[in-house]
């Protein structure tokens, strides 16, 4: 699952908003279990004596003039050099300014222009030294801009001033921003504290990535309490932070009740195996979990036998990656017979690639793919065999259906549309895998269904038969 399915919220305007949070009946509340993070008072910036005000009464005066025009005048304001991508480039949709050095002043200026703009709906802005001042005027621009919808200020070394700043502006829930990266901006605890403070109400970010930051224990148990409450988030990164099993426990904890994340990558931790028997029993009870990354988290064989628990009642789930785990073919077993014994189950992709397998293995494994033939599990190879011999020699699938399309007067396109029940020219991977492995009339096994899904897959998990044209 790629954020590109996640849908942005539409944007309701202030009546609607107002509608949808007025107080309901008793009968209607429903309650939760979960206890919020304990606050934390938040100094607000003085806006006084800030320089990083974006002075809108200035640039009132500059809306009926061209965008260039007023990037021009703003980067005057607060005495910047121009940056010629910006001006090229403030007509597309999407902006990248990624390690262009811009500084608190040069986001200044370019905040200042974004007010007004209402064709820039993605702006990257990974390192650029932006500091707090630099996040304040982009929190800023966006009470006033509501057409930017994906904002990425990633390395940007914010710390907790920038987390307070962040924080206060997503409590308002008054933006279009559906999609937010945070990744290796220095973020501890306390910051963690103060986003999950404002994210367990707010209801408009779909995606978030939190990446490389210095998040441990006590940070996973407020992301805990925020998942438990939250229903807007569908994707959340946390790689590459510092979760052992306390943490790992709580974020879990926090899952078990939530109702609308769809992917979690935590790879790059320290789960460990108690960490895997909390994911275990939580893909016991979550019914919206459809990717879920735990590769390198320490968990061995004992700790797969205890996800496997979770994957014989999972109904949701489609790809699960453990790879660079130490679990060996014990633990690979384990997996794919509680998928075996899971008739619901909607596993599409296992990522078990550092494990080498056995030949009988791989029987089994034909075995579950003949029960669930929507499922493709990924492996380092099997074991006593060079790497010669475990190379696949299979027939060029694209060759074999040229052929069958050659034989019965039909193209390519055709024979691939046939197996879309919507005829479209695009259709979901696990589908396709099924389907393509099911027919008849060409007989294609699931290494060659790979190879077609490598060709014909975009990022966003659909196979896309247009380049066939």
């Amino acid at each position: 699952m790629d954020d590109d399915d996640i849908e942005p919220l539409e944007y309701e305007t202030k009546d609607e908003t107002e509608a949808a949070l007025a107080p309901q009946s008793s009968e209607d509340t429903l309650y939760c279990e979960a206890e919020a993070a304990p606050s934390v008072e938040k100094e607000k910036p003085t806006r006084e004596d800030s320089e990083t005000d974006l002075e809108i009464e200035d640039t009132e005066k500059f809306f009926s003039i061209g965008q260039k025009e007023l990037y021009l005048e703003a980067c005057k304001l607060v005495g910047v050099v121009p940056v010629s991508y910006f001006i090229r480039n403030m007509e597309e949709s999407c902006m990248n300014l990624n390690h262009h050095g811009l500084g608190p002043m040069g986001i200044k200026a370019i905040a200042i222009t974004l007010v007004s703009n209402t064709t820039v709906l993605k702006l990257e802005l990974e390192d650029n030294s932006i500091q707090e001042e630099g996040i304040l005027s982009l929190m800023e621009m966006l009470h006033e801009n509501y057409y930017l919808q994906e904002l990425n200020v990633s390395d940007n070394n914010l710390g907790l001033e920038g987390a307070r700043i962040i924080s206060d502006f997503l409590q308002e829930n008054n933006s279009s921003l559906w999609k937010l990266k945070l990744s290796g901006n220095k973020f501890k605890e306390e910051c963690a504290l103060l986003l999950c403070q404002a994210l367990s109400s707010n209801y408009r970010i779909r995606s978030l990535n939190l990446s490389h930051n210095e998040f441990s224990d006590t940070a996973g148990e407020y992301l805990g309490q925020m998942l438990a409450l939250n229903v807007g988030l569908q994707s959340l990164n946390l790689s590459w932070n510092h979760f052992n099993v306390r943490g790992a426990v709580a974020l879990c904890n926090g899952l078990r009740t939530n109702v609308t994340l769809k992917k979690l990558d935590v790879s790059m931790n320290g789960f460990g195996n108690d960490g895997a028997l909390a994911l275990g029993d939580t893909l016991k009870l979550n019914s919206c979990l459809v990717y879920v990354d735990v590769s390198r988290n320490g968990i061995t064989n004992e700790g797969a036998s205890r996800i496997s628990k979770g994957l014989e009642n999972n109904e949701c789930l489609q790809v699960l990656k453990l790879f660079l785990n130490p679990v060996s073919l014990e633990g690979a077993y384990s997996l794919i017979l509680a998928i075996k014994r899971n008739p619901k189950s909607r596993m599409e992709d296992l990522d078990i690639s550092n494990v080498l397998v056995s030949e009988q293995f791989v029987k089994v494994l034909d075995g579950v793919c003949a029960i669930h033939p929507q499922l493709d599990v990924v492996y380092k190879g099997l074991q006593g065999l060079s790497t010669k011999k475990t190379v696949s020699l299979e027939t060029n699938p694209i060759k074999l259906i040229q052929n069958y399309t050659d034989q019965n007067k039909i193209s390519v396109v055709e024979f691939f549309k046939s197996l879309n029940p919507s005829g479209l020219m695009t259709m979901p991977v696990g589908d396709f895998r099924k389907a393509i492995i099911q027919q008849t009339n060409i007989p294609i096994n699931r290494y060659q269904a790979r190879e077609l899904i490598k060709k014909l897959e975009e990022k966003n998990g659909m196979v896309n038969f247009s380049s066939l044209i």
